[in-house]
């Protein structure tokens, strides 16, 4: 590939908050391909329909464009293999479908939602499928899918042997293929799945380095197979290590023990600059040592083979001490007092914060007592005002968490929304409203009295308010995995089915 343009790309899912292992990957994309003179490509994995929502694409783009990290072709921007939104491909998709099926590399399944779970509860919940309609003749299964019945398309994964891949980190992985499932490449309403759309956007976009998180390995036979299928030459894989927590045993990067979303950093204070610096190294450091670099600099340095594979940690106070130096070593008291404006202390968001602190105030300097938590990232919390008259600490923790799980749901966090919200959740917990209220001033202030708390919440915003409520389930002990799947259930009752 070395007379071959590089080019990479980042393809997020727009059905939720940005997430900092999308800028971690970007990142890495970004600086391999720049540094090669390459190109690098911003996609949008919108197959799935029923979460994928426009206001998360937007702030994908938006929050990449705010740590400074520009592509060269997109949604927004286009470029020679246009459209990036993998939900206006779907003729292509299709075409590549019809191949494999004319190849006999595919096939119609026609199984019910029904048989299938029937399946796995008879064979355990981790069993693959059956196969149960790869046999079926092909004049049988054109008859039913032309009359209408709804089915999938399946790929045929070999019965025997396994999979060689090199991974650019790893070196040589081998899978056997009784381990892999006979993978869904469309889905019945027509959308492919993230396999069949992945190697096929990768191909036709000349995607010539595949640079994402480990936990696609599992897949690369499925995706190997595709490309041997096609008839199309495979890019170099390279896995990155998956973030960490800083916990004692090194698990996955979850939004239950750390902050995840980008807007969160955007809104706690953090430079963007120092962000980037942050997730660069994880897992990766410039040649002399030095820990404080940027972009441009790892653009200049970046090797993809230097990537250490020990799991990097993401450490908030390493986090925090590199965002000081950035505030103490680059920026002039000019130029943080722009920062500061841009961030929070601008007009705009002050002219917000007025009317609510205005009836309070009774001399000047009342302001800063009043408006600290509108601009701090945690608030003093004593655990024992978090209270709700005839309600256990479990209860309360419990109740928390399904108010963090509604806030997350909402899809305008304004004031009449969070008004009709809570006074909705009240009810379904059957609670006054006063007495939900009640503790929510102290996890949102650190008081037990505030600015009015609609209001207040809309101008804190969604990344802040739900930290908040995370760091005050923590502080009244927290919740267990089966503490969680129960609350799980009794939100389902409540509320319907968590999206």
């Amino acid at each position: 590939m070395s007379s071959t343009i590089v080019r990479t790309r980042i393809a997020p899912s727009p059905t939720g908050d940005p997430h900092v292992g999308t800028a971690y990957q970007a990142l890495f994309n970004y600086a391999f391909a720049k540094g090669r003179g390459g190109r690098f490509i911003l996609r949008i994995e919108d197959t799935d329909q029923a979460r994928s929502t426009q206001a998360s694409e937007l702030a994908i783009l938006e929050s990449l464009r705010w740590l400074g990290i520009q592509w060269d072709e997109g949604p927004d921007i286009g470029g020679p293999h246009a459209p990036y939104r993998q939900s206006e491909r779907l003729a292509v998709y299709r075409e590549q479908v019809e191949r494999l099926l004319a190849g006999g590399h595919a096939y119609r399944c026609f199984c019910t939602r029904e048989r299938l779970e029937a399946m796995r509860r008879r064979q355990g919940a981790e069993s693959g499928y059956d196969r149960a309609c790869r046999d079926m003749p092909v004049a049988e299964a054109e008859r039913r899918a032309a009359a209408g019945e709804t089915h999938v398309v399946r790929m045929k994964i070999p019965l025997e042997g396994d999979c060689g891949f090199r991974d650019l980190l790893r070196g040589e992985i081998r899978k056997d293929w009784a381990s892999v499932d006979d993978q869904v490449l469309l889905k019945s309403d027509g959308f492919p799945t993230y396999h069949l759309a992945v190697v096929t956007d990768d191909h036709l976009m000349g995607v010539t380095h595949v640079i994402r998180g480990e936990e696609w390995i599992n897949s690369v036979p499925k995706h190997v197979k595709l490309y041997e299928h096609l008839g199309w030459d495979l890019p170099v894989f390279c896995h990155l290590p998956l973030l960490r927590n800083n916990d004692k045993n090194r698990t996955k990067l979850s939004k239950r023990k750390n902050p995840t979303s980008i807007g969160y950093y955007r809104r706690a204070g953090f430079l963007p600059e120092a962000l980037l610096n942050f997730l660069g190294m994880m897992g990766w450091l410039m040649p002399d040592g030095e820990e404080k670099f940027s972009v441009a600099d790892m653009v200049a340095h970046l090797e993809l083979e230097r990537i250490s594979l020990g799991g990097p940690i993401f450490d908030l106070d390493k986090l925090k001490w590199l965002n000081g130096r950035y505030i103490r070593e680059d920026l002039s008291a000019e130029a943080l007092l722009e920062r500061l404006a841009e961030w929070g202390l601008g007009r705009e968001r002050l002219v917000r914060i007025v009317p609510l602190v205005q009836p309070r105030l009774e001399t000047l300097s009342d302001w800063g007592y009043l408006t600290a938590p509108f601009f701090a990232d945690a608030v003093p919390l004593d655990p024992t005002l978090l209270r709700i008259p005839g309600r256990t600490d479990e209860e309360l923790r419990g109740i928390l968490q399904m108010v963090l799980w509604r806030l997350g749901a909402l899809s305008e966090f304004t004031a009449p929304r969070l008004d009709a919200l809570l006074r909705e959740t009240a009810e379904a917990l059957e609670l006054k409203l006063r007495q939900l209220l009640q503790p929510l001033f102290i996890v949102l202030s650190g008081r037990e009295a505030w600015t009015p708390l609609f209001d207040s919440l809309e101008i804190l915003g969604p990344d802040i308010a739900r930290m908040r409520l995370r760091r005050a389930i923590a502080a009244l002990g927290g919740l267990s995995g089966k503490q969680l799947q129960a609350l799980e259930e009794e939100y389902a009752r409540r509320f319907g089915p968590r999206e």
